[in-house]
């Protein structure tokens, strides 16, 4: 039986998936970009211990140009890393590398909201093509 998911970090996720969804998609917004591959490195709170790596092609024609990756942590209530910002400003100025880190801000989980942030580390790779 399905059983409907509530709480803080369901429907953060829920009204972020609603903006994604919401926004154009990058080739009507970007029309000049021809690609997009993205490097994602993931790290603990203190930046030594990498998590994980993803390399992303991006497909302009269905990605969305509000670009959210989520946080690793499973338990992350109002976190993930929101790279909308760092893509429209490499597009404007016509950048072919960005490179950059970000901290989700997020709560390490629902027990410790208001006590305890993620604080998981993003370190990115943005190549475009233009």
């Amino acid at each position: 039986m399905f059983r409907q998911r509530i709480g803080p970090q369901w429907e953060y996720r829920e009204q972020e998936s609603r903006r994604v969804k919401d926004s154009p998609t990058l080739a009507d917004k970007f029309r000049q970009l021809k690609s997009l591959v993205l490097n994602l490195n993931y790290y603990d709170d203190e930046g030594v211990s990498q998590n994980s790596h993803i390399k992303y092609t991006v497909n302009l024609d269905n990605a969305r140009s509000v670009f959210r990756v989520n946080c690793p942590n499973g338990g992350c209530v109002r976190g993930d890393f929101d790279l909308t910002e760092e893509l429209a400003t490499a597009v404007t100025k016509h950048q072919t590398t960005v490179n950059g880190e970000k901290c989700c801000e997020g709560w390490r989980s629902k027990t410790t909201i208001d006590t305890v942030h993620c604080h998981n580390i993003l370190r990115y790779t943005i190549n475009l093509a233009y």
